[in-house]
């Protein structure tokens, strides 16, 4: 391993994604850019290490597929003695009902419980001065921990913002209770909030409503490199090391309302569903 280390990214190749890297590798990390679909990331590795010269890594990995997440998680344990930078960047907003391969409902699956799994699968590569950073959404205050949260859905129950929004929220709620867990080891897990920003998952799947957004609506919002700013500070700004169980928004360090992070009730459910989801496909982390 050369530079300052390793860094995983998840998503490495979509609009944020692909500025994290660029800047993780201009910073001298060694990157794994973890992508869906090889073929359609590999551009974006080349051309970020022609402009850089760093040494990146493209692995394939399906984060709406448990057993392929822990596949993933071994290869890079196989391969690498110590993990410095998580960045779980990968979200998906699913406009219509779709469950995933275990048969969870796709937005969850993907963003929530595919993140939880494969960063409690890389914990063992992880110690003392490891960051991690998960991207979440103003959309959390839409969500909800329900005994269903990660059942599967279909076209007469599934509402699209209120999936997204409960994938979110349970991001940030694994968040603080991983920060409470694992603070005497030295790691530090934060979320970041990068407010609305110009990528592919605003479009809503309508092709008036897009190209109505992208004349008037795109302009206004964040930039992707005005989006990423803020889990880039949360994983390299010096000011913030050892920092952990925090909410970022604006490159600084925001505190929701009480009642997001202090339901205790809904954050002992999400645990529980979340073991019993993984024990019903088999994985024990």
């Amino acid at each position: 391993m050369s530079g300052k280390g390793l860094a995983i990214i998840t998503g490495a190749d979509g609009g944020m994604g692909t500025i994290h890297t660029r800047t993780l590798a201009k910073e001298g990390y060694e990157v794994i850019m973890a992508c869906y679909d090889a073929a359609v990331a590999d551009p974006v590795r080349q051309q970020i290490a022609d402009e850089t010269g760093a040494t990146l890594h493209l692995m394939q990995v399906d984060l709406g597929n448990l057993h392929d997440i822990i596949r993933f998680a071994d290869e890079v344990k196989n391969c690498f003695s110590h993990l410095d930078i998580l960045l779980n960047n990968a979200g998906v907003l699913c406009h219509k009902a779709k469950n995933s391969v275990d048969n969870i409902e796709y937005t969850r699956a993907v963003n929530y419980l595919g993140h939880y799994t494969l960063t409690n699968a890389l914990l063992p590569i992880m110690g003392k001065g490891t960051r991690i950073v998960s991207m979440v959404s103003i959309a959390y205050v839409m969500g909800k921990i329900q005994e269903d949260f990660l059942s599967p859905t279909d076209d007469h129950k599934f509402n699209r913002f209120t999936a997204y929004g409960s994938s979110k929220r349970a991001l940030y709620y694994f968040t603080l209770h991983a920060a409470e867990q694992w603070k005497e080891r030295g790691i530090c897990i934060n979320v970041a909030d990068p407010d609305i920003v110009s990528t592919n998952i605003i479009r809503q799947g309508n092709i008036v409503v897009d190209k109505l957004c992208d004349w008037f609506f795109r302009p206004l919002i964040n930039t992707p490199e005005q989006g990423a700013a803020t889990m880039l500070a949360a994983a390299l700004n010096p000011e913030f090391e050892g920092v952990t169980g925090c909410y970022f928004k604006k490159q600084k360090i925001k505190k929701p309302k009480r009642k997001y992070y202090n339901n205790l009730k809904d954050r002992e459910l999400l645990i529980k569903v979340t073991q019993e989801a993984l024990h019903k496909n088999g994985i024990e982390l």
